[in-house]
């Protein structure tokens, strides 16, 4: 074999640990119980937009 076969073996073996490792990590990752946070401590976003032409009357207040 030359030194460009034991390069592609070596960075092949390399990329197959690397993914391997990754299934591992997602997979811990996901075995964890995610709760989603409890509501009263979410500040409520207020979106407030105006319409600069003057024949157009939108302005909208909305809460998201």
């Amino acid at each position: 074999m030359n030194r460009s076969q034991i390069v592609a073996i070596i960075t092949g073996a390399f990329s197959i640990l690397l993914a391997i490792a990754y299934l591992i990590v997602v997979q811990i990752i996901d075995y964890r119980d995610m709760k989603p946070a409890p509501i009263s401590q979410l500040n409520p976003q207020v979106i407030i937009a105006a319409n600069n032409f003057p024949n157009l009357p939108l302005d909208i207040i909305a809460k998201v």
